[in-house]
């Protein structure tokens, strides 16, 4: 049986979606590592299924995320994702109902059933304060709350929204981490989300498409952890 990574705040969660693939994807991985360790900033790296086991056997650091992955048992189930698959290459946890790859409810409580036998890491993304109550319910690691509308615009999350995202959550369940996303381009949109009561941030086309990787990575890493020590030192 594989053993549950412990995951602390605040942290970074790196999608390269369909961005980058194969060697390209290992790349930003290895850039990743370096600044989590350089920060103090644990990263969730949401792998390409593919390159999974291509980044778990190259990192020490990074927590390796699955994007998403599909409630079957071992056996028939032709183009489908196995759990069990996606957890021997080597992935700690699951990313599960991005905008892209939505669940009904029952389909995403019977697909957290199977990542808890597992004893993977779990993040569902939701659209608004109302479903992320529903997806607290569910007790999954972390919730991120980002609109959907505002997914690859540049444009951040207002303040009231994160607040309303946090409360709305640990009113279910005080124990989930909140992670807001959504249009995170810099360092500063990092540093605010946290000092506003997120636990962590990420981003996707603004790290994956960028023409110096390391600098904006190595950015939004260094925004997290000042944000969350000055947060945390009041």
């Amino acid at each position: 049986m594989h053993t549950k990574r412990i995951l602390k705040p605040p942290f970074f969660e790196i999608g390269p979606k369909q961005y980058l693939y194969g060697e390209e994807v290992l790349e930003l991985a290895l850039i990743a590592e370096e600044a989590s360790k350089k920060h103090g900033v644990q990263v969730i790296f949401t792998t390409p299924f593919p390159d999974i086991r291509m980044v778990a056997k190259a990192t020490e650091n990074l927590i390796v995320f699955a994007p998403s992955m599909d409630n079957i048992p071992v056996g028939r189930g032709l183009a489908n994702i196995l759990p069990e698959s996606v957890r021997a290459a080597g992935a700690d946890g699951v990313m599960l109902n991005h905008v892209e790859k939505q669940l009904s409810y029952l389909t995403l409580k019977n697909t957290m059933d199977r990542a808890n036998e597992l004893n993977m890491l779990t993040l569902i993304c939701t659209d608004s304060s109302v479903e992320a109550k529903a997806a607290a319910l569910l007790a999954p690691t972390v919730i991120t709350a980002e609109p959907n509308d505002l997914i690859g615009t540049g444009k951040v999350s207002d303040l009231t929204y994160i607040r309303e995202s946090v409360n709305a959550i640990h009113s279910i369940n005080p124990d989930i981490y909140v992670l807001i996303g959504a249009g995170i381009s810099c360092g500063k949109d990092v540093y605010n989300v946290i000092r506003e009561g997120a636990d962590a941030s990420g981003s996707s086309s603004a790290v994956a498409c960028a023409k110096d990787k390391r600098a904006i990575v190595n950015e939004m890493l260094q925004a997290a952890r000042q944000a969350w020590d000055e947060r945390t030192s009041k």
